[in-house]
C-alpha cells in the first residue's frame, strides 16, 4: 500500500510526499522481513523440537521393540526349557512306569505258570489214586498167574522125575498149554500196567507240544475209569454209575495226547463232582431215588469228531453259564478248586483248532461237548 502511494505521488511530481511513503514502505518491509524471519526461526525451532521428540520417540520405540524381542526370546527360551523339563520328567516317569509294568508282567507270567502247574499237579493228584487202583488190577493178574505157573512148573518137575514110560502125556500137554496161556496173560497185563504208567508219566511231564495220532476212544475210556477210582479213593462213600458210548468208526486224530487227556480228566472230574454234590442233597431226602451217572461218548462226524461228557447233576444256572470258561471262576468251595480247569481246557481245545461248549438245563444236568478236526 505504501509503495502504491509512493508511485502515485511520484507520478504527480510530489517527490517529498513520495519519499515519505517510500521510507514508510521500506520500514514496513523491514518489519515484515524481521517478523517473517522470527516466524521462520520459531518454526525451525519448533520443527527441530518436534524432530528431536520424534527421534526420542523412535529411540524409545526401538528400545521397546528390542525389549519385547528380548522378552519374546526369553519367554521362548523359558517355554522351551519348561517343555524340555516336562518331556524329560515324562520320559523318566514313562521309563519308571514301563519298568514297573515289565516287573508286574514278569510276576504275572510267573504266577500264571505257578497256577497252571498247581492246577496240573492238582489234577495229577486226583489221577494218582485212580492210577493206583487201575495198576493194581493188572498187577494182581500178573501175580496170580505167576503163582499158578509156579505150581504148574512144580507139577512138571514132579512128573519129569518119573520114568518116561510112566509119564501122563495128556497131563503134560494140558500143563504146558496152561503155562502158555498164563504167560500170554502175564504179558498182556504187564503191558497194561506199563501203559498205565506211561499215561501217568505223559500226564505229569512238561508239555512238549508234540502232536501224535491218538485213539480218543482209548483215552476217554481210560480217563473215565481213572477219574472215578480217584474220587472213590478220596471218598469211599461215593458211588456213581459211569458208562461209555464210543463210536467204533472214530479215526485217530493228531493231537497232543497229554493235553487232551488233561482236558478229559478235568471235564470228567467236574461231572463226577456235580453228581456227588447232588447225591449229598438227594440222600437227605426221604425216599429219594436219585442215581448219579456220568456218560462219556464219542461220535465220528466226518471232518471232525465229538467227545461228550454228560452228567445228571444239578446243571449250570443261566446266570453263570457265560462265566464258566473264565479264568479263576469256580463254584467249588474255597480250597477245592483254582478256577483254572475249564479255562485251560478251553484254551487247549482252541489251540487244537477245536471248540468246547456247554449245554445244560438247571436241575437236570450238564453236557460238555468237545469238537476236534480230523485233518
Amino acid at each position: 500500500a505504501y509503495e502504491n502511494v509512493y508511485r502515485a505521488y511520484l507520478l504527480n511530481g510530489n517527490t517529498d510526499s513520495a519519499f515519505v511513503y517510500q521510507g514508510r514502505a521500506l520500514v514496513t518491509k523491514d518489519s515484515l522481513h524481521k517478523a517473517k524471519m522470527n516466524s521462520l526461526a520459531e518454526f525451525q525451532n519448533l520443527s527441530f523440537g518436534e524432530q528431536m521428540r520424534l527421534q526420542e520417540l523412535q529411540r524409545e520405540n526401538d528400545a521397546y521393540q528390542s525389549k519385547m524381542v528380548n522378552y519374546a526370546m526369553l519367554t521362548g527360551l523359558c517355554f522351551s526349557i519348561l517343555i524340555t523339563v516336562v518331556l524329560y520328567r515324562n520320559n523318566n516317569e514313562k521309563k519308571k512306569t514301563n519298568k514297573v509294568l515289565e516287573e508286574t508282567l514278569s510276576h504275572l507270567k510267573s504266577t500264571q505258570s505257578q497256577l497252571i502247574q498247581s492246577e496240573k499237579m492238582a489234577s495229577l493228584g486226583e489221577l494218582t489214586a485212580g492210577i493206583a487202583h487201575e495198576i493194581q488190577n493188572p498187577l494182581n493178574f500178573v501175580n496170580n498167574f505167576s503163582e499158578v505157573n509156579t505150581e504148574l512148573i512144580a507139577e512138571l518137575k514132579a512128573e519129569s522125575v518119573k520114568p518116561k514110560a510112566d509119564w501122563d502125556e495128556s497131563l503134560l500137554r494140558e500143563t504146558l498149554d496152561n503155562l502158555k496161556d498164563n504167560e500170554q496173560k502175564i504179558v498182556y497185563h504187564g503191558k497194561r500196567a506199563a501203559d498205565i504208567v506211561k499215561g501217568m508219566l505223559q500226564h505229569s511231564r512238561t508239555n512238549s507240544g508234540q502232536k501224535e495220532l491218538t485213539d480218543i476212544n482209548d483215552l476217554a475210556d481210560e480217563y473215565l475209569r481213572l477219574a472215578y477210582h480217584g474220587l472213590r479213593a478220596k471218598d469211599k462213600s461215593f458211588n456213581a454209575k459211569f458208562e461209555t458210548h464210543l463210536d467204533p468208526t472214530l479215526p485217530k486224530v493228531n493231537v497232543v495226547t497229554q493235553d487232551i487227556g488233561r482236558v478229559l480228566l478235568n471235564l470228567i472230574n467236574n461231572a463226577f463232582y456235580a453228581v456227588s454234590e447232588k447225591l449229598k442233597v438227594e440222600s437227605k431226602k426221604t425216599g429219594a431215588g436219585y442215581d448219579p451217572k456220568v456218560t462219556v461218548s464219542t461220535q465220528n462226524l466226518g471232518n471232525k469228531i465229538e467227545i461228550n461228557v454228560k452228567d445228571n447233576g444239578n446243571g449250570i444256572p443261566d446266570s453263570i453259564k457265560e462265566k464258566i470258561f473264565q479264568p479263576f471262576f469256580t463254584t467249588k468251595p474255597t480250597g477245592q478248586g483254582t478256577g483254572l480247569g475249564l479255562s485251560l481246557s478251553y484254551d487247549i481245545i482252541k489251540t487244537h483248532g477245536g471248540e468246547l461248549k456247554v449245554e445244560t438245563k438247571e436241575g437236570k444236568g450238564a453236557e460238555l461237548i468237545i469238537s476236534l478236526p480230523t485233518a
